[in-house]
């Protein structure tokens, strides 16, 4: 609805709508609930915890109403590369407000850990149907089929052929963020080992369902694309890396308050920083190998020949980039 009215004369009114009905069911969500009805936080909760999410939600509501003001929008967008006056945009920062604004106050106000412990453990059926709405979500955002025609929606996400040594930096990258995530692992079972033994506990019980070849696969695959397409390829030129990188960590509530969250937004930074300096497509071939490299558990033997390889993939990466750009200088300075 929000593509439909770009350039149109209604497009003011069309924004106001979307984003006061986004906002506002928000709210009225969190205040149905903080009235008594069971349609936001589960009943197990306590009375405190069960304030903290009913107002975090009606707060995240009010952030969300004030991207309907115009004087607001054109505010942000002395800082974010948005047009304060496209519908779309207007949406998706409400959008993006309303899911990290829900988001943190789960993790603040609710044991994650535990609620994820007590769900049945994820199937690839379930990975895929959590994984798809990203992705529907960040072509529907940048117009496919009503704004833009399919090539076009990819050069808009980022989705273009890779140069080889985008594929040898995606691969030399992933190793690196996977040593810093195992290294990240271990100073949190040093320094807050309950913390890091629920964490184990949790992700071995959601994810212990896909160990199998095709479960990894799964694992691999969808996280990788559909996530990059949105975070990295729909979001971040208009929200920034910092803003995205922060949406994207908001979503993996399976790892609550611990280091592996804060291990994950630094990933993020780095997945942020390669879609800024290639293409979304370097980003999720990092992505997908990275959850390739978790999925399949690497130690012992095979983990100091990833080592071996990751070095060479860093050397040979490190090259080309050194090429590259003196190539760039060669023809920059050249008469």
């Amino acid at each position: 609805m929000a593509n439909a009215a770009v350039g149109k004369s209604w497009a003011g009114h069309a924004t106001g709508i979307l984003t006061g009905l986004a906002a506002g069911g928000t709210f009225l969500l969190g205040a149905l609930d903080l009235a008594g009805a069971p349609v936001l936080a589960p009943s197990s909760l306590s009375d405190q915890a069960r304030l903290g999410v009913d107002v975090g939600t009606m707060l995240t509501g009010f952030a969300g109403a004030a991207l309907t003001a115009l004087p607001v929008r054109k505010w942000i967008a002395r800082f974010l590369p948005i047009d304060p006056e496209s519908p779309v945009h207007a949406v998706a920062m409400t959008l993006a407000v309303i899911l990290f604004g829900t988001q943190v106050s789960s993790i603040a106000f609710t044991d994650v850990l535990a609620a994820n412990a007590t769900q049945p453990p994820l199937t690839v059926a379930d990975l895929v149907l959590n994984e798809v709405p990203f992705l529907v979500l960040a072509l529907a955002g940048v117009g496919l089929f009503s704004r833009r025609r399919a090539p076009d929606a990819a050069r808009r996400l980022g989705w273009v052929r890779p140069a080889w040594w985008h594929v040898v930096l995606a691969l030399a990258c992933a190793g690196a963020f996977f040593a810093f995530g195992q290294e990240m692992g271990v100073l949190g079972h040093a320094l807050t080992p309950s913390v890091s033994s629920r964490v184990d506990a949790t992700t071995q019980h959601v994810f212990g369902g896909l160990g199998t070849p095709a479960g990894v696969l799964v694992l691999a695959l969808a996280p990788g694309i559909c996530e990059e397409t949105l975070f990295r390829g729909a979001l971040q030129p208009r929200i920034g890396l910092l803003a995205a990188a922060l949406l994207f960590t908001s979503i993996h509530t399976e790892y609550g308050l611990s280091f592996d969250t804060l291990s994950v937004f630094v990933i993020a930074i780095g997945l942020g920083v390669l879609r800024r300096t290639t293409n979304t497509t370097t980003s999720s071939v990092c992505h997908v190998t990275y959850n390739l490299l978790a999925g399949i558990s690497v130690t012992g033997t095979l983990l100091l020949a990833g080592g071996a390889v990751e070095l060479v993939l860093a050397g040979v990466a490190a090259y080309a980039i050194w090429t590259v750009r003196r190539r760039r200088q060669t023809v920059d300075t050249a008469p």
